[in-house]
């Protein structure tokens, strides 16, 4: 099976190819130039491969949570890669994709969300699964959802940014910490390769990204609502 995975919820931006479950990836620190970085890199695995789009099998991306506009431009550039070239596309769940790379079975993911909040989520690995305990959230690192049982490993920039705050909230559970790691394409294509033999690719059309904040931005008809609600107070 060959699976493209685009991951570009931080700052850095990957891209990853996985043949028969051997993964490749290119991997840069690029700021907020994702958009200027992304198709070349793809254009640069895929040359690496001798491979054309049309002879994937699917197309994987890093849904979010993240930065938003980080998240939409994965999502962006897989609908429009998957729709040229008429294949499937897969989200994978960033926090996820941290737990995949850990290397641990119980795994607390956080990512910094800024202003003492973070993007949550707790995963434990059952017979090569991935099992959501706590589904991802947006909230205060001092507030991070409660978890049952020992033996937690922490990773992402949530710990350290805000390590005081989650060692505290999960003291005497954690075991080990990687506050350095980010998502990386590479998890991204081990997670949807997993998915696509498992026949849950949907059509590019259906790529949607995920944002966990209640409202990361109002509908127009919502923003004309709350501007006439401020006129007519």
């Amino acid at each position: 099976m060959k699976i493209l995975a685009l991951e570009t919820s931080t700052e850095y931006c990957s891209v990853a190819l996985s043949l028969d479950g051997k993964v490749s990836e290119r991997f840069e620190l690029v700021g907020q130039k994702h958009s200027e970085c992304l198709i070349a890199m793809v254009a640069a695995v895929l040359c690496d491969a001798r491979l054309k789009l049309a002879e994937l099998d699917g197309i994987a991306y890093g849904m979010g949570p993240g930065s938003f506009t980080g998240v939409r431009i994965a999502c962006g550039a897989t609908q429009g890669l998957a729709l040229g070239a008429n294949l499937p596309v897969f989200g994978v769940v960033t926090l996820q994709a941290l737990a995949q790379a850990s290397g641990q079975h119980k795994v607390i993911a956080a990512l910094d969300a800024r202003m003492g909040e973070i993007y949550h989520a707790a995963y434990e690995l059952r017979a090569g699964e991935w099992h959501t305990l706590s589904e991802p959230c947006f909230c205060k690192a001092a507030a991070a959802p409660v978890l049952a049982g020992q033996n937690w490993f922490g990773i992402g920039s949530g710990f350290a940014a805000y390590e005081a705050d989650l060692q505290q909230r999960y003291a005497g559970q954690l075991v080990g910490l990687d506050n350095t790691a980010v998502p990386h394409a590479a998890a991204i294509a081990e997670l949807g390769a997993q998915a696509f033999l498992q026949g849950k690719g949907v059509d590019a059309a259906l790529a949607q990204p995920l944002y966990v904040r209640d409202k990361v931005a109002l509908k127009t008809l919502e923003r004309e609502a709350i501007a006439q609600a401020k006129i007519d107070a």
